[in-house]
């Protein structure tokens, strides 16, 4: 019933920024706790950022500390990725994922609802 649809993943330079957009319906999105994950080609799929229904709050992992930034409009039922200063280990499929209540969550499973993802690459 919930649905997930991102955008915005293209080809970009290193050093370049990109901002992935997540668009959910089916479901009221203010309630909803969001977060990125990526995948790239051989490896499993890791956490980038997540942002609460509640205060608002973010995490993010190391490795995208001070690059990335997540934000949510709940206007427009949509979570956004800003990538700033991309590296080409940032090359990955990029998934928005949703899930009910709880605390900030890094962890795969504790998502509910996950979008098909939309690819970034990163050229050297």
């Amino acid at each position: 019933q919930v649905q997930l649809v991102e955008s915005g993943g293209a080809l970009v330079q290193a050093g370049g920024s990109l901002r992935l957009s997540c668009v959910v319906s089916g479901r009221r999105f203010s309630i909803l706790t969001m977060g990125w994950f990526r995948q790239a080609p051989g490896k499993e799929r890791e956490f980038v950022a997540a942002i609460s229904w509640s205060d608002l709050s973010t995490t993010y992992a190391d490795s995208v500390k001070g690059r990335f930034t997540m934000s949510r409009d709940n206007a427009k039922s949509t979570a956004y990725l800003q990538m700033n200063s991309l590296k080409p280990e940032d090359t990955a499929v990029y998934h928005c994922a949703a899930r009910y209540g709880g605390s900030l969550s890094r962890v795969v499973y504790e998502y509910d609802y996950w979008g098909q993802g939309t690819q970034v690459t990163v050229s050297s």
